[in-house]
């Protein structure tokens, strides 16, 4: 998969710069799917807030508002119960995986679960657009710090790349700078901390930050 993680989604015409230069296309020409899975994990989110991201427009401009061509709705929750024969091809068929922001280990559960997890190595030209959550569930770990999911065993996520994501950064007052150098330092490897205008970009095996504001690369 080709990967534009993010702490706040699109924010800036850099980063959706760098996502049309990821499809290979502009937006307007491009399918996706939102994944809301992991609101339901974090107790601040609920039924209001995962309508507005599957609403689109005003109500998620950064992500699933941002002028899609077609965009549809993957809950993680359900794929089990439908069969693998019917969720597949609307994955395969779709430019984006648009995946949304709450509780991490709850999202790297449901996407074993699902299956989806075993499906993402075969999907080489789709791009994974995560938010918050949505892109710290690929890393190796996220930080007991951010673990809300009751039913976590502890912080332990996909891996899919080698290093970790500390988001919003400055954004609130538990995510000082000061609180991402704690956490970095009770991280097993690199990671970045980034705010809600940088983007990190991962593809053929490069890890490229696009940014219009602030972030840290600590090396663990």
């Amino acid at each position: 998969m080709k990967l534009l993680l993010t702490s706040g989604g699109v924010t800036n015409a850099r980063i959706r710069a760098a996502l049309e230069q990821l499809l290979g296309r502009p937006v307007a020409e491009s399918s996706a799917l939102v994944v809301p899975t992991a609101q339901w994990g974090h107790p601040l989110c609920g039924p209001a807030s995962v309508q507005r991201l599957a609403a689109g427009a005003d109500g998620s401009p950064h992500l699933s508002g941002l002028g899609w061509a077609s965009l549809g709705v993957l809950e993680l929750t359900a794929l089990p119960t439908i069969g693998a024969e019917r969720w597949v091809p609307w994955v395969r068929d779709a430019d984006a995986l648009l995946v949304d922001g709450g509780d991490a280990t709850y999202l790297c559960h449901w996407l074993r679960e699902s299956g989806l997890a075993d499906l993402l190595p075969s999907l080489p030209d789709t791009v994974w657009v995560g938010v918050s959550a949505g892109s710290m569930v690929l890393t190796p770990g996220i930080g007991t710090s951010f673990v809300e999911w009751a039913g976590a065993p502890d912080d332990r996520t996909l891996g899919v790349v080698d290093f970790s994501v500390f988001p919003h950064l400055d954004a609130f007052p538990t995510n000082t700078a000061e609180h991402a150098r704690a956490w970095a330092a009770e991280i097993d490897g690199p990671a970045y901390a980034i705010d809600e205008q940088t983007a990190l970009v991962v593809a053929d095996g490069r890890v490229e930050v696009v940014s219009e504001g602030r972030w840290t690369r600590f090396d663990g």
